[in-house]
């Protein structure tokens, strides 16, 4: 398998210019589903297996768990902030560093898992409830010097479930683990 297909198993995030409503509502489904999906894939998992590299010098499935949690709580926060001030700068975080902390490459991955069931029934409760002009509100990235919409953010966040979810099961796929 290619170095790029290993990276990006799904392809990078294509983000419509027009956004319908039909996209966010599924991408709002698949960001509610995605905590139990992501239960059921890894739930047979051994810590060795958990520990396995999706990829030559990439995380292991331990650390895109906690990685996951780590970036959708960065998110809400972000719409959060959106909601509530005038195209705010967000505060970027290095999730390279992140995911080298000890506790993504030893804690438990039910800990990060419950914390996503949680986070994701928030989240989802705030994004159904938005109105077309909160919809259309924005934050800056700093990191990427460029103003980020809501609307894209929920299909940038359903395709960074799709994407993650997509590392693991390919590898124990790969390692014939399914």
């Amino acid at each position: 398998m290619r170095l790029d297909q290993l990276k990006y198993p799904i392809g990078k995030a294509d983000i419509p210019k027009n956004i319908t409503k039909k996209n966010i509502e599924e991408w709002i489904s698949l960001i509610e589903r995605f905590p139990q999906e992501l239960e059921f894939l890894t739930r047979g998992l051994s810590e060795n297996q958990l520990d396995t590299p999706y990829r030559e010098n990439g995380w292991t499935i331990r650390q895109v768990v906690h990685h996951c949690y780590d970036s959708h709580q960065n998110s809400y926060i972000r719409f959060k902030w959106a909601l509530t001030e005038e195209k705010p700068v967000i505060k970027a975080y290095n999730e390279k560093l992140w995911a080298e902390l000890h506790d993504s490459k030893s804690m438990p991955i039910f800990l990060s898992i419950d914390a996503l069931k949680a986070l994701h029934s928030k989240w989802v409760y705030l994004l159904k409830g938005l109105t077309q002009d909160e919809l259309n509100k924005s934050f800056i990235h700093p990191a990427e010097n460029k103003e980020v919409g809501l609307k894209e953010n929920i299909g940038i966040y359903a395709w960074h479930c799709r994407h993650h979810y997509h590392h693991i099961e390919q590898l124990m796929i790969r390692k014939g683990w399914q």
